[in-house]
């Protein structure tokens, strides 16, 4: 049996076996949902709702790998966040994307390459705060592309967010079934942020092939979290 089949049914739930414990007494302490790189804040602008339909936006949503050089405005990568991952509730597992169990593993890493008022570089979007911190300066075009299999059109785009998850939140109440969980989380996230950047006039493409060990160095990751999948936007070549 190929092992993802081997992990697949090893992971199921049966009517004896349920990968979660019901008492969180048993569990321990919960791990801390998000991450806080204790930087100097970049903030970003407010997101207000504007912008077409759900349903045509769907209609209209296609993958698109060939950008001009027009940079992205802060306005609209503030709202690709927002609407990836940001707090839309009370409560900060209140998220703009489904997270199984309100554990919210997934963060989000945009490598800027062309947005009005940001300097090119790595950052990380605080989802509670609504702000970025900015890890690393520098022009990371070549980079990104090349940990994504040499993927030329990941350098054109105006910026590639990079969707990691931090296992050990789900995991701490799913077991071995979490695994199954973040990579929904992540695909819930990617398609907010490609029906938002449809909405805004922009192309975007999601990448699922990359050099895992590369990807993550990029990112400085540590080994409980790890790359899960990438979303590239840019404005359509005309």
């Amino acid at each position: 049996m190929a092992e993802y089949l081997r992990f697949h049914r090893e992971s199921s739930h049966t009517r004896e076996r349920l990968f979660f414990t019901p008492r969180t007494a048993e569990r321990g302490p919960a791990p801390q949902m998000h991450k806080d790189y204790q930087l100097e804040v970049i903030s970003l602008p407010p997101v207000e709702p504007r912008g077409m339909s759900l349903e045509e936006a769907i209609r209209r949503r296609r993958s698109v790998r060939e950008y001009s050089q027009e940079p992205l405005a802060l306005e609209e990568l503030a709202r690709l966040l927002f609407y990836g991952i940001g707090v839309t509730g009370p409560a900060e597992y209140k998220r703009a994307a489904p997270t199984a169990g309100g554990l919210t593993p997934i963060e989000l890493y945009p490598v800027v390459n062309n947005v009005a008022g940001l300097e090119r570089g790595l950052y990380h979007y605080d989802a509670l705060g609504h702000h970025l911190h900015l890890l690393r300066r520098g022009d990371l075009r070549r980079e990104i592309a090349r940990a994504c299999l040499d993927q030329d059109f990941l350098a054109q785009a105006a910026a590639v967010l990079v969707l990691t998850a931090v296992h050990r939140r789900t995991a701490w109440k799913y077991g071995e079934r979490a695994y199954r969980y973040i990579l929904l989380d992540a695909g819930h996230a990617a398609e907010n942020i490609q029906l938002e950047a449809t909405a805004l006039g922009l192309g975007s493409c999601p990448i699922g092939a990359f050099f895992d060990d590369e990807l993550n160095r990029l990112l400085g990751l540590k080994e409980e979290e790890f790359a899960l999948l990438a979303v590239a936007v840019g404005r359509p070549w005309a």
